[in-house]
């Protein structure tokens, strides 16, 4: 992702990216190595989960179980980053 764009995202703690889980709200996201991306508008992710996926949350630990790599996150819309 482009530096110069991610210092213009919205800063979300866990707990914010926790609501955008597909139950408490409409939006969908998850997030990956610091960056929340907006996964609402794939299928995969309808009502929230991906597989044994749950967004709302950190996927960084997550992903090297998956069967594809972080190119993935190149489709989505970054919308935040994840802070402490």
């Amino acid at each position: 992702m482009n530096a110069g764009k991610e210092d213009t995202l919205k800063e979300y703690t866990r707990s914010q990216l926790a609501l955008r889980n597909g139950s408490d709200r409409d939006e969908i996201w998850c997030a990956y190595q610091g960056i929340i991306y907006d996964v609402s508008p794939s299928r995969l992710w309808r009502n929230g989960k991906h597989y044994e996926h749950w967004a709302g949350q950190d996927l960084t630990d997550e992903l090297p179980d998956a069967p594809h790599g972080e190119w993935v996150f190149g489709r989505f819309k970054p919308v935040g980053k994840l802070i402490s």
